[in-house]
């Protein structure tokens, strides 16, 4: 560790990493993504976790996987915060983007952010903190993950598949002909 007990530049490193992710990842990957053995990787995860320590961020472990939460003792405000967000009514924009997700899941934040136009990142984690979407690995592409509607959201709707929703035929229509003609222009 460095005499000033600052971070070295690879726990630094990793704590971007772990920020930019925003969801864990495995030692082996960072050991690979940074080009560093097992050894410096591990001293600069406690390192970070050390430097942490008396943050409002924590830095958790489980198995072979590390991640950056907030820290146990702020979940009272985060609880209240969390509390107030999901009192406030969904808007435009989220209803707009769980009725993409509806209508065309499974589908990745990519396709609903080219549907829509414009970044979906902030509603979608809003949706899958109310529990109206859930996200599951992509088994054709493992940078990204598959959105769906929750069961609790179909119960909630009244209907037991997505293929009843109103007009899904027809949506389902209107969104691949979209997609389609949006791939012809592109080339």
């Amino acid at each position: 560790m460095n005499m000033d007990n600052q971070p070295n530049n690879l726990s630094q490193k990793i704590e971007a990493v772990l920020f930019f992710k925003n969801e864990p990842v495995k030692r082996k990957w960072l050991e690979t993504t940074l080009n560093k053995s097992a050894d410096e990787v591990s001293e600069a995860l406690l390192e970070l976790k050390n430097a942490l320590s008396s943050r409002g961020v924590t830095l958790v472990e489980l198995n072979d996987s590390v991640a950056l939460r907030t820290a146990p003792e702020h979940s009272d405000t985060l609880l209240e915060l969390r509390k107030d967000e999901l009192s406030r009514d969904l808007g435009k924009a989220g209803l707009e983007t769980l009725s993409i997700i509806l209508y065309r899941s499974p589908i990745t934040r990519a396709e609903v952010d080219y549907i829509r136009g414009v970044n979906s990142t902030f509603i979608i984690r809003n949706l899958l903190v109310r529990g109206l979407v859930e996200k599951m690995s992509n088994p054709q592409d493992a940078r990204s993950f598959l959105y769906q509607p929750t069961f609790s959201l179909l119960s909630f709707l009244g209907i037991p598949n997505v293929n009843e929703l109103p007009e899904y035929e027809e949506v389902r229509k209107e969104i691949d002909q979209f997609e389609k003609e949006q791939k012809e222009y592109v080339e």
